[in-house]
């Protein structure tokens, strides 16, 4: 096959990938019960993947379903507990005596080096099954006569923010990009993709926040849209790049192959890992105004 033909199959396989991935989660968050398994699955098979990934380093040897295990059901707890569907914060006795677990399990594995086991284990949950969980605290709400409701709009929302950076700050630096962002980390990025990328969610979370409003759907102000549009771009960023530290430290180009053209879950989620929790946060200081 030549490397023409080849570009092409990639090119072919990357788009099917994407509208696949796109309308995947989009369609979840029209359903709570959906959203649910859909990132439950999402976290399960992320990681598992970085499990994989960092017991591939020397000297590490994490518990790999264990940890999945308990990355899984820290989102279901959160997932249930937000919603209303779980009352007592005992739902997470379990997921806490699971950490212990494998803490206390270092003690009998005579693994290597039981330090670098317990921070890769314990950056597994911080780094992917925490920020994942947030999906469901900006997806239930309390209502006024302190019901909960499902509102998909703010996380759909944040989805679309990402998508809509990556795609401006893509288009943007290839035309334009002249200026690195961050050369040790992530040479192909620049300040004028990233600024293009910025120019497009601010564009886009005014569209949002105008449509919402003009519908009834009280949320968010414009501002306020306007505000978790720049947190989204900023963090979103961050998250990028951060992925790219994770893999460049492992020495890999990609985390996966489980999405053709795209590459694996971490490469996929990259952006929310850090977005989502910076979101809540977002969100809660308006509470506090």
């Amino acid at each position: 096959m030549s490397d023409k033909q080849s570009k092409l199959g990639n090119l072919i396989a990357r788009s099917i990938t994407g509208v696949l991935f796109v309308a995947a989660i989009v369609t979840c968050f029209l359903d709570a019960f959906a959203m649910e398994v859909l990132f439950a699955l999402v976290t399960g098979l992320t990681m598992w993947e970085y499990g994989g990934l960092v017991n591939g380093v020397k000297g590490v040897t994490v518990n790999r379903f264990i940890g999945t295990v308990a990355g899984v059901y820290l989102f279901l707890a959160v997932g249930g507990f937000c919603s209303g569907l779980v009352q007592t914060g005992a739902v997470f006795i379990p997921y806490l005596l699971t950490l212990v677990y494998l803490f206390v399990s270092e003690l009998y594995a005579k693994n290597e080096n039981a330090v670098n086991d317990w921070a890769y284990t314990m950056l597994g949950q911080m780094y992917v099954a925490l920020p994942l969980s947030m999906i469901n605290v900006l997806a239930f709400n309390a209502a006024a006569d302190g019901s909960i409701r499902f509102n998909y709009i703010i996380p759909l929302s944040i989805f679309v923010f990402l998508w809509t950076n990556d795609t401006g700050a893509y288009c943007t630096g290839s035309l334009i990009g002249r200026h690195k962002l961050f050369p040790r980390i992530s040479p192909a990025k620049s300040w004028e993709g990233s600024i293009g990328g910025a120019v497009l969610v601010m564009v886009a979370a005014w569209i949002v926040g105008t449509c919402a409003v003009d519908n009834g759907a009280d949320v968010l102000t414009v501002p306020q849209w306007l505000g978790l549009g720049l947190v989204v771009v900023v963090f979103g960023t961050w998250g990028d790049l951060v992925e790219s530290l994770f893999k460049r430290t492992l020495g890999i180009k990609d985390s996966g192959t489980i999405l053709p053209g795209h590459g694996g879950m971490l490469d996929r989620f990259d952006s929310s890992l850090m977005a989502m929790p910076a979101a809540v946060v977002y969100l809660y200081s308006l509470t506090l105004f």
